[in-house]
């Protein structure tokens, strides 16, 4: 569904590595991505650092009740990417479970984290920080 379900992001080729309730690993490829000196370009750096939104969405809220709006982000660049970067992002079931129980009962919550993108040593190249709001679909009237 990531990978497929937004053009612009299946273009980069990112990889979803390993998903789970309140877990996903990703990976976006240099080759793809690079920039004019040869590094990964900003722009790809920033949806690998945001699409982690949207596959916890997937595998930890129920999606026939709810949708998740990305509010705001702030990402810094470390050091230049010359490899493929990879990010991983844990919402613990506790968490979730109260995100989810805010938003039925009024209707959106916020939450959020930071995540680190790493290189192929294991080096952070950029750390963001995402906020989201999960909200609850209103039921159409007839």
């Amino acid at each position: 569904m990531i990978e497929r379900g937004i053009p612009f992001a299946g273009r980069t080729e990112v990889k979803v590595l390993e998903m789970e309730p309140g877990y996903v690993k990703m990976m976006m490829p240099l080759g793809p991505n690079s920039n004019h000196v040869g590094t990964m370009y900003a722009g790809a750096l920033f949806t690998l650092a945001e699409l982690p939104g949207g596959a916890i969405f997937l595998t930890t809220f129920d999606a026939s009740r709810f949708y998740p709006l990305i509010k705001g982000m702030d990402i810094k660049f470390v050091k230049p990417a010359a490899t493929d970067i990879t990010v991983e992002v844990r919402l613990d079931a506790d968490e979730a479970l109260r995100i989810q129980e805010k938003a039925n009962e009024f209707g959106k919550a916020d939450y959020g984290w930071e995540c680190e993108l790493k290189d192929a040593n294991s080096q952070v190249v950029c750390i963001s920080s995402n906020r989201y709001q999960l909200r609850s679909i209103k039921p159409t009237r007839a």
